[in-house]
């Protein structure tokens, strides 16, 4: 990535735009159930580069406005990089590139959301508990990312070539 004005500007306004549309909706951006609407930006790394430290800070921004447990913040914004970096190796399908939120989402999102906000602290794990969190965070970010994600890409791909491409 080549650090110029253009590309801290673009994944600024990424970080922007991903912070206040999860602020703004917040009550539906977390929990155990969630459907975080701005997470249908993290297919951006498809089209620019810039979107992958732009998407890590606007995820670490609304964590910490939001109120998050310092390890939904840390892992949640871990996750969305990881999802990222590997959006942006698979850019050359679209649909490859929505599957990749979903799954480190799924994967680590949904364990923090259980431990963070399901399970009362010093209770056993309740293992079907835990699976439906993880499916229902996941279910979530399926909706997001291959719905309105997909239709983002497909409209922003037909924008000026200087505008969100590389």
């Amino acid at each position: 990535m080549k650090l110029t004005t253009k590309s801290l500007t673009r994944a600024a306004m990424i970080a922007a735009i991903y912070c206040v549309l999860t602020v703004l909706l917040q009550p539906i951006s977390y929990g155990a159930i969630q459907f975080r609407v701005s997470e249908a930006l993290t297919l951006l790394p498809i089209l620019t580069v810039d979107a992958i430290p732009g998407l890590a800070v606007g995820c670490l921004l609304a964590n910490l406005l939001g109120g998050a447990v310092w390890f939904d913040v840390v892992f949640g914004t871990l996750a969305t990089l990881l999802a990222a970096i590997c959006t942006r190796l698979v850019r050359k399908s679209a649909p490859l590139g929505a599957a990749m939120p979903v799954l480190f989402n799924g994967a680590i999102v949904g364990p923090v959301v259980y431990f963070g906000y399901v399970r009362a602290p010093g209770t056993p794990i309740i293992w079907a508990e835990l699976w439906t969190t993880v499916a229902t965070v996941a279910l979530g970010e399926a909706v997001v990312c291959f719905i309105l994600g997909l239709v983002l890409i497909a409209a922003l791909k037909k924008t000026p070539e200087t505008l969100w491409h590389d």
